[in-house]
């Protein structure tokens, strides 16, 4: 060993011993902690605003009570036997999760005006564990709306499957797309940095992800060029799986939606985490 390898090695003492090292089990236990720990954070932050659910609410209720009545009447969309509005409320879920979650990067430029993101990049918790946190932040602020949509649904008199396996695989959608959208935002802040540019980015998405999914039409009945960009749009396997788990209509079967769905947030998660600390340069 050299003497500048032995200038750098870790030394213990009776008054400053090493910490002990962790097995694998506790190393997990210590992950899941620190995304609990900023997860509840940013729950608290929600919970100081409660009219920014009133406001979010509002999209969903005029889909529904405006676009969905239309055309249910008008009956120009091959929708597999149900009414219009039943098959248009898995994409009204998932337009929900979409807009909620692709502008819920903002956060973390407000925080660095603030300058409360330099403190959680210099803390020990995982870049990882700050970005996971975030997005499951996103999916608890997705579950009122969820709620919201399901009671509107009711009144409006929908047949949607109400058993607690597909209420628990709504939900479980829920959180793996808001998850995904949650952090393409993070991304997309971390490169942006500004608001201005960050929302003009924001909005050229939203749009096309919408309207370019099966949200509110059959891929089958897209020009061929339009049913490529909707197979590889990750919102179309988010309507998808919400189609299966509220009327039992599946074009790709919800485990083929689930997978996707989590692989692209694992490799967004990762890039996301790489590149977190350039919001704070």
């Amino acid at each position: 060993m050299t003497l500048q390898e032995q200038d750098v090695q870790p030394t213990a003492s009776a008054e400053f011993p090493l910490p002990p090292r962790m097995g694998f089990a506790q190393a997990i236990a210590s992950y899941v902690t620190k995304v609990g720990a900023v997860t509840e954070i940013e729950v608290r932050k929600m919970s100081r605003d409660p009219s920014e659910m009133l406001t979010r609410a509002v999209q969903p209720v005029l889909w529904l009570l405006i676009f969905g009545q239309v055309f249910t009447r008008v009956r120009a969309i091959p929708t597999g036997g149900v009414p219009y509005i039943d098959y248009m409320v898995g994409g009204i879920l998932a337009q929900s999760i979409l807009f909620i979650a692709i502008f819920s990067g903002m956060m973390i430029i407000w925080e660095r005006d603030l300058g409360t993101s330099h403190k959680l990049i210099v803390s020990p918790t995982p870049r990882s564990a700050i970005v996971l946190g975030k997005a499951f932040s996103c999916g608890i602020r997705t579950v009122p709306q969820v709620i919201l949509i399901y009671i509107l649904s009711t009144l409006l008199h929908t047949h949607l499957k109400m058993d607690p396996l597909s209420i628990l695989g709504v939900v479980t959608t829920v959180f793996l797309s808001s998850t995904l959208f949650s952090t393409l935002s993070l991304l997309i802040a971390c490169l942006a940095k500004f608001r201005e540019r960050f929302m003009g980015i924001g909005q050229l998405l939203t749009m096309p992800l919408f309207f370019a999914s099966n949200a509110l039409y059959p891929i089958a009945m897209m020009p061929d060029w339009l049913q490529v960009l909707s197979h590889v749009n990750p919102l179309s396997y988010s309507v998808d799986a919400l189609r299966w788990f509220t009327i039992g209509q599946s074009v790709f079967s919800f485990t083929t939606d689930w997978a996707i769905l989590f692989c692209i947030s694992c490799v967004l998660v990762a890039v996301c985490a790489r590149i977190y600390p350039r919001i704070a340069a």
